[in-house]
């Protein structure tokens, strides 16, 4: 078989470069190791946050991006992707007036409130110092985005083979490959990886990549108190020098998950694991530490009732995104934790790099491996 190209991994990013790639008249055929929906890797889960706190211009700009593409998919679909609820970042109040400053700048709305007015207005968290809050913030819907991002994909002529592993991606030229399956081969002009956990392991002998470090994450769900009270989506981070915070193992995030609780969780510090050998338990003093923070910063929860939940991050040492082309093989990867956002603006870079377009220099593996 012969097409344009051939996604390989079919997460979010990889149903996004699909979606994208579709839309630009590609003949794309996605491929994804696992069924439909699993839960072995990074995307599943019903929320994640989406959050514009930061204060580099590249990432703005694609988080600025993403947020009209989020906006569109759901227009088409005729459902909700985003649920724009706030998101409240406290701690370092330093980094978040440089936050503020590259919000001003690019007209993005956001003001801080004092901690006495932010534990007014969510008394089921706990506020230090001053609360930057950004209002058009909030949650994205991560299982109804996969399912509208296959949907569009496919009805712009893409097609979706689940529980079809890849076992050799074979570079024949720098606009020719095959895929190998165990029941065919495709040939292709381009092969776009987004395979998380498995980048390494799929085509870190082929391309230059940057070290990909993958850890089993558990943030857990704790059961709200009242379930009448206002949640933000949140990001918080340790005081630099407060030892107050010295049990933490880094900054925390979360966000309500209607039905399922405040989801809350370490950022990127879970025991480093093979994705192939995954225990799926937590880490229990991590686990405990994650149940001390809820006592002390979320006094809206039990934080007895703790439910951890299991992920991967793929991560590079600066958190960094790698979007780049190697001859005929185009990777995305690293997403370490705070990709899920930016989903189908990282669709249309990697549709891009797929037609010889560039992706932004912060992102290129080459610079960094």
């Amino acid at each position: 078989m012969d097409v344009d190209v051939v996604v390989v991994g079919g997460g979010a990013m990889g149903s996004a470069a699909a979606w994208q790639l579709a839309l630009r008249g590609r003949s794309v055929v996605l491929l994804e190791q696992f069924r439909e929906g699993h839960h072995v890797g990074a995307s599943h889960g019903a929320t994640r946050n989406f959050n514009t706190a930061y204060a580099e211009d590249d990432y703005l700009a694609l988080v600025s991006e993403a947020r009209g593409l989020w906006d569109g998919l759901a227009k088409e679909a005729g459902t909700r992707l985003l649920d724009l609820v706030g998101l409240a970042n406290h701690g370092n109040v330093a980094r978040l007036r440089e936050v503020r400053s590259a919000h001003a700048e690019r007209g993005i709305a956001s003001h801080f409130i004092s901690a006495k007015e932010a534990g007014e207005r969510w008394p089921g968290m706990a506020f230090r110092s001053d609360v930057l809050f950004v209002p058009e913030s909030g949650r994205v819907r991560a299982a109804e985005a996969l399912r509208v991002l296959r949907t569009s994909a496919e009805a712009h002529g893409a097609r979706f083979e689940y529980s079809t592993p890849v076992r050799d991606i074979r570079v024949l030229g720098d606009d020719r490959a095959v895929v190998v399956t165990d029941s065919q081969e495709i040939t292709a002009h381009r092969v776009v990886v987004t395979a998380g956990a498995w980048t390494s392991k799929l085509v870190g002998t082929q391309v230059p990549l940057p070290r990909l470090v993958v850890t089993q994450e558990q943030p857990a769900h704790f059961t709200p108190i009242n379930g009448s009270q206002l949640w933000p989506s949140f990001n918080h981070a340790p005081d630099p020098g407060d030892p107050h915070d010295d049990y933490w193992y880094s900054p925390v995030y979360g966000m309500l998950t209607p039905d399922e609780g405040v989801k809350a969780g370490w950022h990127g510090v879970g025991p480093v694991t093979d994705p192939d050998a995954r225990t799926f338990q937590p880490e229990p003093v991590q686990l405990e530490a994650l149940r001390r923070y809820a006592r002390e910063w979320l006094p809206g929860v039990d934080a007895e009732s703790a439910v951890p939940i299991s992920c991967t991050y793929t991560s590079t040492a600066n958190e960094d995104f790698v979007l780049d082309r190697f001859g005929p093989l185009v990777i995305g990867a690293g997403f370490s934790g705070h990709g899920f956002k930016f989903t189908p603006a990282i669709g249309r870079v990697l549709a891009d790099l797929v037609d010889g377009i560039d992706a932004p220099h912060r992102f290129s593996g080459r610079s960094r491996a």
